[in-house]
This record gives C-alpha cells, structure tokens and sequence, in this order.
C-alpha cells in the first residue's frame, strides 16, 4: 500500500486534499481513484484512506480510518553529524531515519570541507527535510525526525543538554558496545566528525564540557559509516532492531 506524508489534520470520515506532491506521485505511478492508501501526518499513528479524485495536479481521499501504530525506538537518539563531503549528507540523513533515529543536528566543524551559509544553508536544510520525508514514508515511520539548523561545533558544544553526549573518535579506550552493555536505555547524542575527524581540540573541548569519548571497534569507520554503525549497536543492544 503507498505511504504518503500529508502535513494537514487527519480525521476519519473527512475527504482531504492531498498535497501537490502527493498528488504528483500517484498521478506518475498510476494509481486509480479507489485504491487504498496509507497517511501520515507526523503526530503518531496512520490512517487508510482510499483515494477518491486523481487528476494530474490535484488529488483527494476520503479517511476511512486511524491505525495506533508506531515504530519508534524506546529512547530518543540524536546524531550530530559533522557536514562531510558532497552528497553523502544525503545518505547519511536516509539511513539514519531508517534507523529510528529522533534528531539530527548538522554541525560546522574545523577539518569539514563543505562550508554553508545563508540562502545555500537553507536550501541545504530544505532538502535534507524532504529526505527525513521520503525515508520516513519508506521505511514505515509515522513521526518525522527532527531537523536542527546548522551550528558551529564551538558555539554548539557549549550549549547544555540534558541527553549523555557520546564522541565517537579512534582515541576512546572503551567502546561503545561495551559502554552501551552496562547502561540502561536512554537518550544519548551521538558526535560523529567530517572526513579526518573532530580535531584534537574540538574532542578535548567536547570532553571538557561532559562528552563520552567511546570508539566503535578497531576498525576506522568513514564518517558516513560510524554513526550507522553506532546507532545499529544501540539498537541491538538497547532493542529497535
């Protein structure tokens, strides 16, 4: 059954519009007014609806009911992703939603190659929200993973917060895994760093304001690797999985 993300109220019984590019995407695969499909709006739970009008710019449905289903994890986790290389900020956002993680925070952080401001920052952040949309209706999430703005790792890792922060760097003599084994379910912030690293002084200021130095095993992991990674360590050992 396609899934589709509608940000509008859902209520049972009602004929709603679908948004331009819902109705775009049923109108390019086809679909015939009295198929089934499944919405979402991002407060919890998912509707069927069937879908009563298909034109090529325009569509509606009619609600038919309100599924209380879920898929998140028992514990909120936050991936602050140092911004690497080209488009692999596009993988990284896709696979971590698919994952379950709650947040993602991009950071500007000394050795990233990729630098964003202004209008390019926002079309940047534009996009990565209509990828944490796309893989949310793959992957069967009905609540979207938060988007921070992009912040500067200096001004961001001074702020407080209430969730453990976990630095995932090469220099850790304990793992994650071993780390995460003798710790109950919780919200956690995971520090992943650009292509190179965080810089030996971003990891000891990180440090010096609470972060959890953890590696991720013998292995050096790219960055577009090591959060995957850690975020499918917590779910196995934290259960999501």
């Amino acid at each position: 059954m396609p899934r589709f993300y509608c940000p509008q109220p859902l209520l049972v019984g009602e004929l709603i519009a679908l948004p331009d590019a819902v109705a775009h995407h049923a109108w390019v695969v086809r679909l015939q007014p009295g198929a089934e499909l499944c919405l979402f709006n991002g407060d919890g739970g998912e509707y069927l609806a069937e879908l009563a009008e298909l034109e090529k710019k325009r569509a509606s449905a009619r609600i038919l009911a309100r599924v209380a289903r879920d898929c998140e994890l028992g514990y909120e986790i936050t991936l602050a992703q140092a911004l690497p290389e080209a488009a692999k900020m596009d993988w990284i956002v896709e696979k971590a939603v698919e994952l379950g993680v709650a947040a993602i925070q991009p950071l500007a952080a000394q050795r990233c190659v990729v630098r964003l401001a202004g209008e390019r920052a926002e079309k940047r952040a534009a996009h990565w929200q209509a990828v944490i949309v796309a893989a949310s209706e793959q992957s069967g999430r009905n609540r979207l993973a938060r988007l921070a703005p992009l912040d500067n790792f200096s001004a961001w890792i001074g702020q407080h917060d209430l969730h453990k922060r976990l630095l995932l760097t090469p220099r850790a003599s304990v793992s994650l895994a071993d780390w995460a084994r003798h710790q109950p379910p919780q919200a956690v912030t995971l520090l992943v760093g650009p292509e190179g690293g965080y810089s030996e002084a971003e990891e000891d200021a990180a440090i010096a304001r609470g972060a959890i130095a953890l590696s991720i095993g013998p292995r050096v992991l790219r960055t577009e690797t090591a959060g995957m990674a850690a975020v499918a360590a917590l779910n196995t050992l934290w259960g999501g999985m």
